[in-house]
């Protein structure tokens, strides 16, 4: 059964109870889907770590860097999650971002 979620990106907050800031998006998910959404923003954490500690070795370029690439594949795949869950709002705002224009929305 789908339930209402709230989400922010930039918290990366996940709930079910709307406060604050975190009802940037509104999506419609199951618990394993919430669940889905959460482990892909736990990897695009371990990419941005990774990508930080990179950082700290200049002789290695930032356009061939793996950590960087997978925490662009990792947002792009979480953009894409949202708008499939999203609500109409939602998925309003992701399609004037741009942010999905090389994937199929």
């Amino acid at each position: 059964m789908k339930k209402k979620f709230y989400f922010n990106m930039g918290s990366q907050e996940i709930s079910q109870v709307r406060y604050a800031n975190n009802d940037t998006y509104v999506i419609y998910a199951t618990e394993d889907e919430a669940n889905q959404l959460r482990q892909q923003l736990d990897g695009m954490n371990t990419a941005d770590m990774n990508a930080f500690y990179r950082s700290h070795v200049p002789i290695k370029s930032y356009h061939h860097d793996k950590p960087n690439d997978d925490y662009d594949a990792g947002i792009t795949d979480a953009f894409q999650m949202i708008y499939d869950l999203g609500d109409n709002e939602t998925k309003q705002h992701i399609e004037n971002m741009g942010i999905l224009s090389d994937y199929r929305m």
